[in-house]
């Protein structure tokens, strides 16, 4: 049994609860969360447990546009085919999507689109491993455990990010 700490956190996106473990960040759940979409041993409150202040840094420079890419040891527990599906979430680019089923056809899994699907659902460290990214094959926003509307404010903050580096960069 692992000794998981928490710290809970305001964001643009609600309250985030981070867990982590003394070694790598294992899970950021929303406020809305569904108790059986993510596994976990007990927790205890450590709002000044280093590793927590550090994912809490990282999010923070996310929300406030400067940080595309985090920096911290992850530890997420799934079975083969999720450790694959959550690994491709990982090359996502910031401000992009992918869809399902590109998921699928790059896992060489083409008629897996909604093993793939739920996969993502079970993604434990929102945000960080970008399951916000990843959207139905008609460009329409699909599932997401902290709901459709935090999915699209994540995507905008992306898509504003990136438009704002152009206009800078010319």
């Amino acid at each position: 049994m692992k000794h998981l700490r928490y710290k809970e956190i305001e964001s643009c996106v609600g309250s985030l609860k981070i867990v982590a473990t003394e070694k790598a960040l294992v899970a950021i759940l929303w406020d809305n969360e569904n108790p059986d979409r993510v596994k976990l041993d007990a927790v205890t409150e450590d709002a000044q447990n280093p590793l927590l202040l550090e994912v809490e840094k990282q999010l923070t420079e996310y929300f406030s546009h400067k940080r595309k890419a985090f920096n911290l040891p992850l530890e997420m527990e799934g079975t083969e085919f999720q450790q694959g599906v959550w690994k491709w979430l990982t090359q996502i680019p910031y401000g992009s999507t992918w869809t399902y089923k590109d998921i699928a056809i790059k896992m060489h899994k083409a008629q897996a689109v909604r093993a793939v699907g739920t996969a993502i659902g079970r993604n434990p460290i929102s945000i960080i491993v970008p399951c916000h990214r990843v959207i139905a094959s008609t460009g329409g926003l699909a599932g997401f455990a902290g709901g459709i509307s935090r999915k699209k404010t994540l995507l905008d903050l992306e898509l504003r990010t990136s438009l704002h580096n152009e206009t800078v960069a010319k």
